[in-house]
């Protein structure tokens, strides 16, 4: 089942450095998963002076469950970098 997931970083002072110290390991585990498939692109939203913001990923899990259990684990989510995040079903159409 396919979802996009537009997730947003907290907008504190703090913000830009708690993505930086995360972002390694984000990135080795969203690759572990764009190898299984689970991840079918993703890629990081830009503010206008071009600063990340946020992210939003098109995936495909088994279930929202799975999602869910990525989500958890994370290292954005667990590192307290994404503040706020919507999930919705989606079907890719190219």
């Amino acid at each position: 089942m396919q979802f996009v997931v537009i997730a947003h970083d907290g907008t504190d002072a703090e913000a830009p450095e708690r993505r930086q110290s995360a972002r390694a390991n984000h990135l080795e585990g969203a690759r572990r998963l764009k190898d299984t498939g689970a991840i079918l692109t993703g890629g990081a939203m830009l503010d206008e002076a071009g600063a990340m913001t946020g992210s939003v990923v098109i995936v495909d899990f088994e279930s929202r469950a799975a999602l869910d259990g990525w989500l958890a684990s994370d290292p954005y989510v667990t590192g307290d970098v994404w503040r706020r995040i919507e999930v919705h079903p989606f079907r890719v159409a190219l």
